[in-house]
């Protein structure tokens, strides 16, 4: 049913926010280090894991499919309302934290890309 992948999405999201405030604690930062970006991993490697194991229903991934199209615009809208001229003037490490995060995107999906291309080949 479609109101599982929305199950999916909730459960990752709720264990990704904490895992972002309990990342943000150890730190030493009251705030939530990368909550929703763990929850997205979550998502992501959790319906990897519901696809390969034959467990995903179609309705399932509609549901899922649904609010991943949404998620980018709540995203965006989240990060919208962020103090960015707080972060700039935290000084060079906040800038260098963001740059360096931006940087290993970057590298990761010229790898993932490489990684797909080498599985396209072997099963051609």
């Amino acid at each position: 049913m479609t109101i599982y992948g929305t199950a999916i999405l909730s459960l990752s999201l709720l264990i990704g926010l904490a895992a972002g405030r309990l990342l943000g604690a150890l730190v030493g930062v009251d705030a939530d280090i990368g909550g929703v970006g763990i929850a997205m991993l979550l998502l992501i490697f959790s319906t990897d894991y519901l696809k390969r194991t034959g467990r995903l229903q179609v309705s399932t991934e509609s549901g899922i499919s649904f609010w991943g199209a949404i998620y980018v615009p709540v995203v965006v809208a989240m990060s919208a309302s962020q103090n960015v001229r707080g972060a700039l003037s935290g000084g060079v490490m906040a800038t260098l934290a963001g740059a360096l995060g931006v940087a290993v995107c970057f590298g990761l999906v010229g790898l993932f890309v490489r990684l797909g291309r080498g599985k396209e080949k072997e099963e051609s």
